[in-house]
């Protein structure tokens, strides 16, 4: 396998966990919030071929941002149909952060503990790209614009009026997000927010690097 392979296959397994763990991650918070109507659909899996959209998939990929298919609500099914929508709007993101943190995890472990060798490679490279995926999938969909998450989530605060206003052109912001993501416009702001929560997501394992230095100190009989 050429390294170009490589670094491909590895980024493409992440994008096929990447994507069912954000949709999942909305049709549980659904279910749990009383709405069946995703998990009726089968979308309450990680089976990434209950989710997938090609188009999407191939952006996740390459650009690092996509989509799957929409996960169906029925709001009436919630309590509070306001609050039900932007938890389940919110839950997808979430979902990706706490991927991104246990792949983070993992990752230090293998690269203080794990001996060097092709599979522990490959699976590093999985790993940092799981990280950055999930990062970059959670980052870009809490954009509050139709028909990302954000919007829903803005759903809860926003007079219904002016929400309902917006969605009228969802088809026509989301052509026009595209382009500014494709084009370079938004490269700026969403690399700042990427960045910080990958800090937010470094400093959260800390306690990781603070006990391989300890361990490695303690063994060349170093004091710290």
């Amino acid at each position: 396998m050429t390294p170009r392979m490589f670094y491909t296959l590895a980024r493409v397994l992440a994008a096929l966990t990447v994507i069912p763990f954000h949709e999942a991650g909305h049709a549980l918070a659904a279910w749990l919030l009383g709405d069946p109507t995703a998990k009726q659909q089968g979308r309450l899996s990680l089976n990434p071929f209950r989710h997938f959209d090609l188009l999407g998939t191939l952006c996740m990929v390459f650009a690092g941002v996509g989509w799957a298919k929409p996960v169906s609500t029925d709001p009436r099914n919630f309590k509070n149909p306001k609050q039900g929508m932007a938890l389940t709007a919110l839950a997808g993101p979430v979902a990706n952060l706490i991927l991104a943190y246990l792949a983070m995890v993992v990752w230090k472990l293998l690269y203080y503990w794990a001996p060097v060798n092709d599979a522990t490679i490959f699976l590093a490279l999985f790993l940092q790209y799981l990280v950055y995926l999930d990062v970059s999938l959670a980052v870009f969909n809490l954009i509050p614009v139709p028909p990302l998450d954000g919007s829903r989530v803005l759903l809860a605060v926003l007079p219904e009026r002016i929400y309902f206003g917006m969605m009228k052109y969802e088809r026509v912001i989301l052509i026009v997000l595209l382009a500014a993501v494709w084009g370079g416009f938004l490269d700026g702001p969403l690399s700042v927010m990427n960045n910080v929560v990958w800090d937010l997501l470094d400093n959260g394992t800390q306690y990781i690097d603070s006990i391989a230095y300890s361990a490695y100190y303690a063994s060349v009989g170093a004091v710290i």
